[in-house]
């Protein structure tokens, strides 16, 4: 897919809301590239940001691997959304722990250049950690706005260890060793197949017929770019769900997880089903600690008379759209004990932001400080809404 050029009026409207943009040829994905909230606009604008699109990006990451990457990327968003699907090469530095992470630019240089990204359009994280960046020296940051979601459906993402163990463990991915066949009988992740990246024709078959089944590649680590050469090959075959363990071996052996690696190896976990599911408190509990059933409750929400929804979301960005029946408290405003105090206590409470983020921290900030969370959860999708007119699309699990 390639990107049209864009108008002269969509450019002129881009520049009202930004520092400056820059453009380059794009793809049809451009087409439904939407703009931000009045709120990320004025952060946009408060630090003078240009905002790249998919094309940039995707030419800034070179082969995918860290070291082969043009640009560095850097992904806003929690951890454990950063584990569960991040853009190729990118490290993690979240607004919310800024001053904890930033140590991986130490040895950086200040004119290198800099792309940072979050969930979306809606999403402040990538301006805020942007404009810190800016405050720390770093004379060349850039915008990836429209982030990970728009990413991740024009190519493959980055994941980590938890969604590789999970995969692994319910049987629900086929992992690929992309790595030479000798590497692949030394040791390697339990139930993967060898298909290393100079024998992909030959070895094709291997590749499942079902071109939606999910795919794992993975290598020799962070710096490996044969797994990222399999990844693209199953694009071009047109797989459609197709992920990179960039950590490889080196990382999966780090965290003590099983391989194949004769008699010293760890014996692999055994195979579990997916959780059953389970009510709570009216609530169908989703895969992750904290969370509703996603596809359950976007089709059940209007229907819940016994939930109340909590946007945690700024005033400004509740007051464009949110979910119907939604009331708005900014939870990053807030301690834990003046958030919960803040929440109704005869309802049970289900937290929603506009790609998850704030909401997974909004709920965590509440568990980590031993609050009641029992009739507490939250709602991961990415959720864009005019009034109580919303378009939501639902965040798989991360494992």
């Amino acid at each position: 897919m390639r990107y049209k050029l864009l108008g002269a009026l969509a450019v002129s409207a881009a520049l009202l809301f930004t520092g400056c943009v820059e453009t380059k040829p794009t793809t049809p994905a451009q087409k439904s590239m939407s703009k931000p909230s009045a709120k990320v606009a004025g952060l946009i604008k408060k630090f003078n940001l240009k905002v790249v699109n998919y094309e940039y990006t995707k030419k800034a990451i070179g082969n995918g691997t860290r070291k082969g990457a043009k640009a560095l990327l850097i992904d806003a968003r929690p951890a454990k959304k950063y584990a569960s699907s991040t853009i190729p090469s990118s490290i993690n530095i979240p607004d919310t722990a800024f001053d904890k992470y930033v140590g991986q630019l130490d040895k950086v240089a200040k004119d290198k250049e800099i792309i940072v990204y979050c969930g979306g359009w809606n999403c402040g994280k990538s301006p805020k950690v942007a404009g810190m960046l800016k405050k720390k020296g770093f004379k060349n940051v850039k915008l990836y706005q429209a982030g990970e979601p728009e990413w991740k459906k024009m190519t493959y993402v980055e994941v980590g260890t938890p969604v590789v163990a999970a995969a692994y463990k319910k049987g629900s991915a086929v992992l690929i060793d992309a790595r030479p066949y000798k590497k692949y009988l030394g040791a390697t992740i339990p139930s993967a197949v060898s298909i290393p990246d100079t024998a992909m024709d030959k070895l094709a078959g291997r590749f499942p017929a079902d071109k939606t089944t999910p795919i794992i590649t993975f290598c020799g680590g962070y710096n490996c770019h044969k797994s990222h050469a399999v990844a693209d090959k199953l694009l071009s075959l047109g797989y459609t769900n197709v992920k990179v363990y960039a950590g490889g071996v080196p990382v999966w052996k780090k965290e003590g997880m099983a391989t194949t690696g004769g008699s010293k190896a760890k014996k692999a976990p055994a195979k579990v089903a997916p959780k059953a599911s389970k009510m709570v408190s009216g609530i169908k509990l989703g895969e992750d600690d904290g969370t509703v059933d996603g596809e359950w409750f976007k089709a059940n929400m209007k229907s819940l008379s016994h939930v109340q929804i909590v946007d945690v979301r700024s005033p400004s960005e509740f007051k464009v759209g949110h979910l119907p029946g939604a009331i708005n408290i900014e939870a990053e405003k807030l301690n834990a004990v003046a958030f919960y105090a803040k929440l109704p206590k005869n309802k049970t409470i289900v937290i929603n932001c506009a790609s998850g983020g704030r909401a997974m921290e909004a709920w965590m900030k509440l568990n980590d400080a031993k609050m009641d969370v029992s009739k507490i959860f939250y709602f991961d999708a990415n959720i864009d809404c005019q009034g109580t007119k919303c378009k939501i699309e639902v965040n798989e699990p991360l494992g």
